[in-house]
């Protein structure tokens, strides 16, 4: 019997197989595209899928150095609002959502979008008044926010523990309704079915090794573990890879890179209705389809390219549920993991082109990576394929840290960002 692994879910979802009887073997490439994106991850594919569906661009080659969607796309915690608080972070968030909206049936495949809500809780007075003041934000910008009262969010999330003696008491929450989760490799192998039936070639096990330019200093291609491959434009979407692909160009970018954690409970039976996160303990949670309880904790105060993290991070993130949610005390933790997250100094993501002509990059996101997946892919292509940015994007060059233009989530965003 064929070993059941990531590659081979990758591979059915992408060509449709029947049967675990042949699997999927990633084309060799051509020596030259139109379009290179590099890393085969939920921003990366949907980009490709964009190019060729909306700007008639199929001559595109998506290399990843593992299999699809293996890397911090299938490493998150699946959570989708779009609740920020400056007007840039706002239309681009609720730009995806609207795209999330509507994903499933675009790429005829099921996403498994659900929009039960997000609830962030406030627990001091600085809480409460950070919260209302980016549901007033939101409403002037269109997003959907509300109050709660502490009755009101347990009444929408009955396992939350709004006991005034507790170590966290609960003094409120805003409440996202429109956000909610969605199948985060779903995303993946939905937009590379899609992409490739459009011409797309999607060639895993292509690690990129260099970046090949001309004497004039625009792009002409990378260099592969699979060979020189040619192109006129190249994007990099490779999170938590962004700074070494992008030095390879000689380009600097204001990056660092942190681990940041998760875990999974044993699955049991549908008990938690939305997705409710906890900005001053720093712990966020939701039920998968599964049953399992899907937690996030934070981020390690320390620069690393380690997909693991700190003990403490967790044992943290673990007491403050459970003094949350009383009723998970005694669940078993089934496993737990850490992606790598690029983050800029304002903690906003850079979508756009670079002092290299034909180069462009798409990072930084920190957290926010996942929820924006449609709306970073769509003004991504757009931004290649016009080469100059789409109006959603156009504050998240990389020129606002030149000119101190900043859009800085960094302290206003929610736990995580």
């Amino acid at each position: 019997m064929q070993k059941f692994n990531a590659f081979n879910l990758a591979a059915k979802a992408l060509r449709g197989h029947k049967g675990w009887d042949k699997q999927w073997r990633s084309p060799e490439p051509k020596k030259h595209y139109d379009v290179i994106i590099v890393g085969a991850g939920g921003h990366g594919l949907g980009t490709a899928y964009y190019l060729a569906k909306e700007h008639g661009i199929t001559n595109i080659a998506v290399l990843e150095k593992g299999w699809l969607g293996g890397g911090n796309t299938g490493r998150n915690t699946t959570i989708i609002r779009s609740n920020y608080l400056y007007d840039e972070s706002a239309g681009l968030y609720n730009h995806a959502l609207k795209l999330w909206e509507t994903l499933s049936a675009d790429l005829d495949y099921n996403v498994m979008f659900s929009q039960r809500g997000v609830m962030m809780v406030a627990h001091n007075v600085h809480d409460v008044q950070s919260a209302q003041r980016h549901i007033h934000a939101n409403r002037l910008n269109g997003v959907d926010n509300v109050w709660l009262t502490p009755r009101e969010a347990k009444a929408y999330c009955p396992p939350l523990n709004i006991s005034k003696s507790a170590r966290y008491p609960v003094m409120g929450a805003a409440l996202q309704r429109k956000g909610g989760t969605a199948r985060h490799d779903a995303v993946a192998w939905g937009y590379a079915r899609k992409a490739s039936a459009l011409g797309v070639d999607i060639i895993q096990n292509c690690e990129v090794t260099g970046i090949d330019r001309a004497p004039s200093g625009e792009v002409t291609g990378v260099q592969t573990t699979k060979g020189a491959i040619g192109a006129k434009q190249v994007g990099i979407v490779a999170a938590g890879h962004t700074s070494v692909l992008m030095e390879m160009a000689g380009v600097r970018m204001p990056l660092e890179s942190y681990p940041l954690q998760a875990l999974v409970s044993e699955p049991v039976k549908p008990c938690f209705p939305c997705v409710v996160m906890s900005n001053a303990v720093h712990a966020y949670i939701s039920q998968s389809d599964k049953g399992e309880l899907v937690i996030g904790a934070g981020t390690d105060q320390y620069l690393s390219y380690s997909q693991t993290g700190s003990m403490h991070i967790l044992q943290h993130t673990l007491d403050a549920i459970c003094e949350l949610y009383p009723m998970f005390s005694r669940m078993k933790m089934l496993r737990t993991w850490g992606g790598i997250v690029d983050v800029t100094p304002d903690r906003s993501p850079i979508i756009g082109k670079t002092p290299v002509d034909g180069l462009f990059v798409n990072c930084g996101w920190g957290t926010g990576g996942f929820k924006a997946t449609p709306g970073s892919a769509h003004v991504f292509a757009h931004t290649i394929a016009k080469n100059e940015p789409h109006p959603i994007n156009a504050g998240f060059t990389l020129d606002r840290f030149r000119t101190g233009r900043l859009i800085d989530e960094a302290a206003a965003a929610a736990v995580a960002h």
